[in-house]
């Protein structure tokens, strides 16, 4: 059996507040083998950041994982220290945030910020570095890329640095890629050249691949696997064929419902009513029931099951306890 490149069991992470402890993972299960590319998707707010960040080890001051594993190469990352955390993160596992302008150092050229993690992570020394930056701008399609190592973020336009953000976070090959709203901001054509630059650089690294998005597009063009994620909690997981194709879940369905399409003249949107609960918010049984057209009196009372609804693909709506026709009847009314 093929030992997993990453694997998150029962993940729980809280933050510490004037209101007390305010869950915003809570049991979140899930892996990614080397080569596959898992998106994580759902509405703003339902945790998906805070999934990335809990790997990562970058959680906010008040925040913390109080129960779970996270496993990475065998080794869980949530038994090591911080030191050792350091060594992994940039180097093994890397990450690109949503928004470049604040997540490069606006008073560090581009070039000190790209040899930085070569430095510490590769002991490249600083002309080795540097000759290595220059690659990896040429690598992810920055013109004149010498010119660039020279200046600094503000200098350039939104798709170069999402590009230099992807180029740091490659420098040293790592085997996880987690990529936090990549496209966010960008017009369309750039967004179609970065999707296409990480599908062509997973390739060529085998990486495994974490892209978090609301973009329901962008999971169709990217994904081998799809989790759906609502206030925090798993809801539904799958190949990306059997999720778009025979969505169980109705939070699911909605977010395919909300997405255009431009073939169909007919098509018509159908907004998810209501909003995502505060974290703060006490919701007895699934978490969905206020906004869901199908909720019964179970929903609201009882936390549902994950059901397998074949093998790879499963989901946490009481809904599948009901007999196989009955419940494709009732979810497609």
């Amino acid at each position: 059996m093929t030992q997993k490149l990453l694997s998150v069991a029962n993940l729980v992470t809280t933050f510490n507040t004037a209101e007390g402890k305010l869950s915003a993972v809570q049991g979140v299960s899930f892996s990614v083998d080397k080569g596959e590319t898992l998106c994580i998707v759902g509405e703003s707010g339902c945790g998906k950041s805070i999934t990335s960040l809990s790997i990562m080890g970058l959680l906010p001051n008040n925040g913390e994982i109080t129960s779970g594993a996270i496993y990475f190469e065998g080794t869980d990352l949530t038994k090591l220290s911080k030191e050792e955390l350091r060594h992994i993160r940039g180097n093994k596992i890397s990450m690109i945030f949503q928004e470049p302008m604040t997540a490069l150092n606006p008073v560090f050229t581009i070039g000190y910020q790209i040899r930085e993690p070569l430095m510490i992570h590769q002991k490249l020394s600083k002309r080795e570095a540097h000759k290595r930056g220059i690659e990896l701008l040429k690598q992810v399609g920055i013109p004149y890329p010498e010119k660039r190592m020279n200046q600094y973020p503000h200098e350039l336009s939104g798709g170069m640095r999402q590009r230099v953000m992807i180029a740091m976070a490659l420098a040293c090959r790592p085997s996880l890629l987690i990529a936090d709203e990549p496209t966010t901001a960008l017009d369309v054509t750039i967004q179609a050249q970065i999707l296409d630059l990480i599908n062509e650089l997973k390739e060529k690294l085998n990486m495994g691949i974490i892209m978090i998005t609301h973009d329901m597009g962008v999971v169709a063009e990217m994904a081998d696997r799809v989790m759906v994620m609502y206030a925090g909690e798993k809801v539904e997981e799958g190949d990306v064929i059997s999720v778009f194709t025979n969505p169980r879940h109705p939070y699911t369905k909605g977010l395919l419902q909300s997405v255009p399409n431009v073939d169909d003249k007919e098509h018509q949107l159908k907004p998810i009513p209501g909003t995502l609960p505060n974290l703060n918010e006490r919701i007895d049984g699934c978490r969905f029931h206020p906004r869901c057209p199908f909720a019964t009196e179970k929903c609201r009372t009882e936390s549902p099951a994950e059901f397998q609804v074949k093998e790879g693909h499963s989901v946490r709506c009481w809904l599948e306890e009901v007999d196989t026709d009955e419940s494709v009847a009732v979810a497609t009314s």
